[in-house]
């Protein structure tokens, strides 16, 4: 009965889990391989688009194969979306990559399995879990096309995309999902931080103490829907213990900083917050900067 339950709770994996966030130093509780495996079949797999595009216009965004001009080998970046899905600011960092000489996968973990949002929490069994198996097997499609370098895959995700990204970097969740070898390198920004305790189900925290892969978390210090004070607080003991984990956190910045569309947007989150997006340009230049200096020094050959 017990593990029917927490079976039962896996469906409430997601953002939702920010309304039992608590406030302290987490205790890096992680699910049973058994149970992580169950809860990334909720939802079948993707299916990846074969032809790449050389253009990065892909108006509405949609899911993409999209490359550089030329043969490559190039090094790659998984990219994933807000809880709301694919939009403009998530399009606008494919063409920043795409103009740096990266192959991108974008992304699209709902359209395909009928959702528009999970930003109230799962729908349709896509969880978190079914996001990091998403991305990991987005990573193993990519090191088979023959213009990506396969040694030099990375994942870059935002808020929810973020989140998986977390979870993308433990060594534990990348091996419960059998699904490759995970990622050369990882940029999660503004991810939810905060620990998961689902009804009825067991804890589970997003952030892990098996880091063992470079791992950049980018934070607005003005954002109240996933507070860059519970990453620091979690990822710095990490950090002390030796993984390779940093981050760097922008005053006034709020959550979705690099959201032109939603610029001025106010909303109340899951978890009750008010909640006010900021479009900052100087925000967006510098976080781009330390983007791609990270993936530059992490993904250079030996």
């Amino acid at each position: 009965m017990k593990w029917r339950l927490i079976m039962m709770a896996l469906t409430m994996y997601g953002l939702t889990g920010a309304l039992n966030a608590e406030q302290q130093p987490v205790h890096r509780d992680r699910l049973p391989s058994e149970i992580v495996r169950r809860a990334a079949t909720y939802a079948t797999d993707l299916t990846f688009p074969n032809h790449p595009e050389t253009s990065a216009d892909v108006d509405p965004p949609r899911m993409a194969l999209l490359k550089p001009a030329g043969d490559g080998p190039f090094p790659a970046i998984v990219l994933v979306h807000q809880c709301s899905g694919l939009n403009p600011a998530v399009l606008a960092w494919v063409r920043r990559a795409i103009s740096r000489d990266y192959a991108v996968l974008l992304l699209d973990s709902l359209t395909a399995r009928g959702v528009t949002s999970l930003c109230h929490g799962p729908k349709a069994g896509v969880n978190l879990i079914r996001g990091t198996r998403d991305v990991l097997q987005a990573a193993q499609f990519l090191r088979k096309q023959s213009f990506v370098d396969g040694e030099r895959v990375a994942l870059v995700g935002f808020s929810w995309g973020g989140m998986i990204g977390l979870l993308a970097s433990s060594r534990h969740y990348v091996g419960a999902l059998e699904s490759g070898p995970g990622f050369a390198a990882v940029v999660s920004f503004y991810p939810g931080c905060f620990r998961i305790t689902p009804p009825n189900g067991q804890p589970f925290e997003l952030v892990n103490s098996d880091i063992a892969q470079p791992l950049l978390v980018l934070m607005g210090e003005a954002d109240t829907e996933t507070p860059a004070a519970d990453c620091v607080r979690n990822l710095d003991p990490i950090k002390a213990a030796g993984a390779p984990v940093e981050w760097h956190s922008y005053p006034y910045a709020t959550h979705c900083w690099d959201c032109q569309h939603l610029d001025g947007f106010r909303k109340i989150d899951v978890r009750g917050n008010e909640v006010a997006f900021t479009y900052q340009q100087t925000v967006v230049d510098d976080s781009e900067r330390r983007l791609f200096e990270f993936l530059d020094r992490r993904l250079t050959r030996p």
